[in-house]
């Protein structure tokens, strides 16, 4: 079957694309913003992609159309595809029907870390063993001489046996369908790892994201398994509207008893979070690893506890995020220029800017860490966010702000007078301030959830330079 995909080199299009593909479906793709790493993923696997949404990249006729969530009503593709009635589904509804209906499902929802909780769910997994497929919203990183796991994380998504882990997204499906996308999934284990409002294009308030969150819990089999994190109000509110399956709380010991008594603990055992301590009942096993942050603590704990749901001991799982190597653009060094460090993370929420900055700063002890961030989210560009921005990034040495010309608030107005934080209005203008005053042992932090005019990379080579 002949599939073409408008908004191919969307993180959860693309990953689709390549599952398409191994199904043994001849794939084609179109969209616009075509940049690495979902393009160069895709274009190395032999899809076939074009620029545009063009009626043209329809003729022939494709045997389905599966139009991503960025696709709307006006653009001559969707225009010319429902001229024509040619068959078309959403790429969640794709997913279920060629694949997760008969899978014991896996998903991770959440406002953040939802791409880092799946990557680490699937790697431990495999690692344990079971070829278990997933679909991940980014490119995992690998670094291990098994072939085995080298071919699995070859791509952003693989096919796989049995059972599925999916990043559930609370994004809706399609312009013909306004449904969370996770809603489409129905999983048995689910992992909520936290809840806070976002995507102020298409939810009104908290309440709204709560009752999507609520549609996929409804679908959760009572043989099934719900984790989160203890003492999230947010979520246990969620769970107030109704729940049917067993929930398993996590929780990071600080030394006091708030939420001790959630069934999977955490105990520190580097302040960075570098390395850590599991304890479920009479299971105990320590994770040592490369990571930094409470968040992706937090993300390791939620995964431990999936893959023990089925049948993954809780050593074996520590064993496995031990020799985890991460994932692309989650403080992904890019990078080291005279002794300048550069890293790319895919932060844009106040929260996860928060939380990144603050891994950061435990990990790169000494070092000036200077974060670079573009409010490119549609939450961001609707300023839902303003009034968090600055002291959201706090904890950085040095910030730079990027204010598009597009932006319909005053980004400058937002920032204010917080020190050491400056508002420009071009990448280039970024690049020239970082290479006039970054220093040796300095750390540069570019934080996007899109491609930034390829701003990473010119920056390394300016620095080189």
């Amino acid at each position: 079957m002949h599939i073409h995909i408008l908004g191919i080199c969307g993180t959860f299009m693309g990953s689709l694309a390549l599952l398409a593909r191994d199904l043994g479906h001849t794939v084609t793709g179109s969209d616009t913003g075509i940049y690495p790493p979902m393009s160069t993923q895709l274009q190395n696997a032999g899809v076939e992609i074009w620029e545009g949404y063009k009626a043209e990249h329809l003729q022939p006729a494709p045997d389905l159309v599966v139009v991503g969530n960025a696709c709307k009503r006006g653009m001559e593709a969707i225009e010319y595809m429902l001229d024509q009635r040619l068959p078309y589904t959403s790429g969640p509804q794709f997913l279920y029907e060629e694949i997760l209906k008969n899978r014991h499902v896996l998903a991770v929802a959440g406002t953040h870390g939802k791409t880092t909780t799946t990557t680490m769910l699937a790697w431990v997994l495999q690692h344990a063993g079971i070829d278990a497929g997933f679909l991940i919203g980014g490119v995992p990183l690998v670094d291990t001489d098994d072939a085995r796991l080298q071919k699995a994380f070859a791509h952003s998504s693989h096919l796989g046996e049995k059972y599925f882990v999916i990043e559930a997204d609370e994004y809706d499906s399609a312009f013909f369908d306004k449904r969370s996308k996770f809603v489409h999934y129905r999983p048995t284990t689910a992992i909520l790892n936290n809840l806070e409002f976002d995507h102020a294009d298409i939810f009104k308030d908290l309440d709204a994201i709560q009752t999507q969150f609520h549609h996929m819990i409804r679908m959760i089999p009572a043989s099934g398994q719900i984790i989160m994190p203890s003492n999230t109000q947010s979520l246990e509110d969620t769970l107030k509207k109704g729940v049917w399956t067993p929930v398993a709380r996590t929780h990071i010991s600080d030394g006091n008893d708030d939420g001790a008594d959630a069934e999977w603990q955490a105990k520190l055992l580097q302040a960075d979070g570098g390395a850590w301590q599991v304890r479920f009942g009479d299971e105990m096993g320590e994770v040592h690893w490369g990571m930094s942050g409470l968040h992706n603590v937090n993300n390791g704990l939620a995964a431990i506890a999936a893959a023990h749901h089925i049948g993954v001991s809780v050593q074996a799982a520590c064993a496995a995020l031990s020799a985890f190597a991460g994932i692309k653009r989650r403080m992904e060094l890019i990078g080291n220029i005279g002794g300048i460090e550069v890293y790319d993370d895919f932060a844009h929420h106040p929260t996860a800017i928060t939380t990144t900055l603050d891994g950061a700063k435990k990990r790169l002890k000494g070092r000036k860490i200077w974060a670079v961030i573009e409010p490119r989210s549609n939450t961001m560009k609707l300023g839902s966010h303003k009034d968090s921005l600055a002291p959201s990034a706090a904890l950085a040495d040095a910030v730079l702000w990027y204010e598009p010309a597009n932006l319909a608030w005053g980004l400058k107005d937002a920032i204010g007078n917080a020190d050491n934080q400056l508002v420009l209005d071009s990448t280039d203008a970024i690049i020239a301030h970082l290479v006039a005053n970054a220093q040796a042992d300095d750390a540069i932090i570019i934080m996007s959830n899109g491609g930034f005019e390829s701003i990473h990379t010119r920056l390394v080579e300016a620095l080189q330079k």
